[in-house]
C-alpha cells in the first residue's frame, strides 16, 4: 500500500501558521496547500497575508493567488483543486501541508463532502445571465418555489448562496436541500491525516492581529483597495468582504478617518480570528495542539518530525475515523 500523507495545519488569523507549514514542508520535503478563501485572490496579498517571494522560492505553494477579485469561489472549487494538487504532490514524493483559516475547506478535506455533482460551464452563464437581469431577490422568489428549505435558511442578498442553490437545481432537477441529506462523500479516502491546530490565548492572538493590521496598512493594504475601488466590483463579492477592504473603502469614499478606520479595521480582524478559535476549538479534532502562537519553535518542528515517522512506520494509527470527527 502507497503511503498518502497530508498534514493539515489550522488555526486563527494571525497565530503563525502559515510561517508553521512553510517550515514543516521544508523540513519534511514536502509543499504548502492554501486553504484560506481570501488567500484565493490574486488583487490582496497584502490584506490576506498571501507568501511572499522568499517563502515561494524555499517551497512550492499552491492555490494562493488563483482568482480575480470578481470570482466567486466555492468550497466544492477549492476542494477539487486541492485534491488534484495533494495527488500530484504524491506522484512526486513531496508531503502536501494544507493551512488555512477556512475551516468548511479543512473539514470538507477530513470528513468529507456532499456529494453534488459539478455544474456545468453553460449552467453558470445561464444563471449569471439571469443574475444580471432579474437580480438576486428576484432568484431567491424562484429558489423558493422549488426549494423552499434551502430558501429560508438563505438572506434573499445572499448573491454567492443564491446563486449556488439555483446552479445546483437547474444542473441536477433535484433541490440542494435533498443533495444536503445524502451521506457525505471523502474525496481523499485514501489519505492519512496529520492534524496540527494552533490555538492561543485570547490575549496574545489579540495583540497579534493588532500588529498584523498595522503592519499591512504599513505594507500596501490601501493601496490594494484604492485599485479594488477603480473597478467598480459588486460590494457583495467575497474578495470584497475581505479583512480590511469595507474599512479601508469607506476611509477612501471620506466616510470615516484614518483613525477611524484602523480601529474598525483591527476590531473585525479580532473578531473574525475569535470566531475561527472558537470553531477549530469546537469542530476540529487535532493530534497535535498548540497553545500558543507559532513563534518558529525548533522543537515544534522536532515533534512533527516525530510523529510524521510515526504515521509513517503505522500507517493505520492516525487515520481520520479513529481520531478525528
Amino acid at each position: 500500500m502507497p503511503f498518502n500523507p497530508v498534514i493539515i495545519v489550522a488555526g486563527p488569523t494571525a497565530s503563525g501558521k502559515s510561517a508553521l507549514a512553510l517550515d514543516i514542508a521544508e523540513a519534511l520535503n514536502g509543499a504548502v496547500v492554501n486553504a484560506d478563501a481570501m488567500q484565493v485572490y490574486r488583487d490582496t496579498p497584502v490584506l490576506s497575508a498571501c507568501p511572499t517571494a522568499e517563502d515561494k522560492a524555499r517551497v512550492p505553494h499552491y492555490l494562493y493567488e488563483i482568482y480575480e477579485a470578481d470570482y466567486s469561489g466555492s468550497v466544492a472549487d477549492w476542494l477539487e483543486a486541492a485534491v488534484q494538487i495533494i495527488r500530484k504532490l504524491w506522484q512526486e514524493g513531496k508531503v502536501p501541508v494544507v493551512t488555512g483559516g477556512t475551516g468548511l475547506y479543512i473539514d470538507n478535506l477530513l470528513n468529507g463532502a456532499s456529494p453534488i455533482p459539478e455544474t456545468s460551464d453553460e449552467i453558470k452563464k445561464q444563471v449569471a445571465v439571469q443574475l444580471a437581469a432579474e437580480g438576486v431577490r428576484a432568484l431567491h422568489r424562484k429558489l423558493n418555489e422549488v426549494d423552499a428549505e434551502t430558501a429560508a435558511r438563505l438572506s434573499p442578498n445572499d448573491t454567492t448562496r443564491v446563486r449556488r442553490a439555483w446552479e445546483v437545481y437547474l444542473s441536477t432537477g433535484m433541490p440542494l436541500s435533498e443533495w444536503h441529506r445524502r451521506p457525505m462523500v471523502k474525496k481523499l479516502p485514501e489519505a492519512e491525516f496529520l492534524v496540527i491546530k494552533i490555538a492561543p490565548g485570547v490575549a496574545e492572538l489579540d495583540r497579534r492581529c493588532y500588529q498584523r493590521f498595522d503592519m499591512m496598512l504599513n505594507g500596501g493594504a490601501i493601496d490594494e483597495v484604492r485599485r479594488l475601488k477603480a473597478r467598480g466590483l459588486s460590494p457583495r463579492l467575497p474578495a470584497m468582504k475581505a479583512l480590511g477592504v469595507p474599512e479601508i473603502m469607506d476611509y477612501l469614499d471620506g466616510k470615516s478617518d484614518y483613525e477611524t478606520m484602523n480601529e474598525l479595521g483591527k476590531l473585525h480582524t479580532r473578531q473574525y480570528a475569535k470566531r475561527q478559535r472558537t470553531w477549530f476549538g469546537n469542530k476540529l479534532n487535532a493530534d497535535l495542539i498548540l497553545p500558543g502562537c507559532y513563534d518558529g519553535s525548533e522543537k515544534i518542528i522536532n515533534d512533527v518530525k516525530k510523529m510524521y515517522k510515526l504515521l509513517h512506520k503505522s500507517s493505520f494509527g492516525y487515520k481520520t475515523s479513529d481520531n478525528m470527527s
